[in-house]
């Protein structure tokens, strides 16, 4: 547990989804970003002049060994993800690292081992969750207004260029179910609970990348399938990207979150329909204020969480079912079979 004084926080990585992290850390009490890191200068740079963060480094190992600090938010590309864990741990500093954990079970394993071994808490940023509208969907659950769920489908479907920002996903052989589909898969976890098995097709559109662009996803729960499906090659008018949609039938009702965050509950002889307003950040711009707010809200529970001893939601460990379907996920569109999860 951590009290009293500000926690000092290092920033690993300040590239283009770092904005966001930065930005929510400068507006988060309790907090004092005391310096930043990035293999690339210019980019460290850049962030410690518009952040005006004291400390600016090309090099985790000498951050480490120059600040005293709190934690570190890993910000980086996967591959980076295991060494850096590791290294954060061997300081004795606590670790949010951004999704996916790793590409491996084994990686993914091994750091929050680590973690577990330094007893330094340990959180993958998996945010999506974390969205207002899907806190809500969660209380309308909670409620017992569904009566027990049943069916779910959770949608993520657009046409937006997502390789202008972040070119490596064109080369990369894996790339919606890891990049986009793990967030639904989570929030599929959020919503139903864990999925006993999985069953997953892909299909890639788009010939100018090497990975797969479309996934369905059907996932069996306790008494309950939830669809997940995903794409980036879905042409929509108007655009409703980065929005994701989500049906919850239940035994006394049914909840669908459409476009523009509109609520809506059906039950016999009733119905409620709502727009989730998403608080406004000053640095959130629409229409990814949604996801910003996202950010914001997994990065304050971080905190409340280190104050009070508590651990996170989407803790490394609890993540590793995540990744468990991820790959599951992977395995069954390789091989057209449903995988069964343990």
């Amino acid at each position: 547990m951590v009290t009293g004084k500000p926690l000092r926080l290092g920033v690993i990585g300040c590239g283009f989804f770092a904005q966001n992290h930065l930005n929510a850390w400068k507006e988060i009490e309790g907090v004092d970003l005391v310096a930043v890191c990035d293999i690339d200068p210019l980019k460290a740079q850049h962030a410690a002049a518009s952040f005006a963060v004291p400390h600016c480094y090309t090099d985790a190992q000498e951050m480490l060994s120059n600040q005293a600090l709190d934690f570190v938010d890993i910000v980086t590309l996967p591959p980076s993800h295991r060494p850096l864990v590791e290294l954060a741990a061997n300081h004795g500093v606590g670790v949010i690292c951004q999704k996916p954990i790793a590409w491996t079970m084994e990686d993914a394993e091994a750091m929050v081992d680590a973690c577990r071994r330094a007893r330094v808490p340990f959180m993958i940023h998996e945010n999506f969750r974390w969205q207002t509208p899907m806190r809500e969907l969660r209380k309308v659950i909670d409620s017992g207004a569904l009566g027990r769920p049943f069916f779910g489908r959770i949608s993520w479907r657009t046409g937006h260029d997502l390789f202008a920002a972040q070119a490596w996903l064109r080369e990369t052989p894996r790339f919606i179910v890891v990049e986009v589909a793990i967030h639904l898969l989570d929030l599929a976890r959020f919503l139903f609970g864990d999925p006993r098995a999985v069953f997953c097709h892909t299909v890639r559109v788009n010939p100018n990348i090497r990975g797969e662009d479309v996934a369905t996803i059907v996932l069996n729960l306790e008494g309950a399938t939830c669809v997940v499906d995903c794409s980036s090659a879905t042409h929509n008018e108007p655009e409703n990207f980065p929005q994701t949609l989500v049906t919850i039938e239940g035994s006394e009702g049914t909840a669908y979150l459409g476009a523009d965050y509109q609520l809506q509950i059906m039950r016999a002889g009733f119905s409620k329909a709502q727009t989730i307003a998403t608080p406004a950040h000053a640095w959130a711009t629409a229409p990814w204020h949604v996801v910003q707010d996202s950010v914001f809200n997994i990065q304050r529970h971080w905190v409340e969480c280190m104050r009070h001893g508590r651990t996170p939601e989407t803790s490394g460990e609890d993540n590793l079912r995540v990744l468990a379907l991820v790959l599951g996920a992977y395995e069954s569109a390789e091989n057209t079979t449903v995988v069964k999860l343990t």
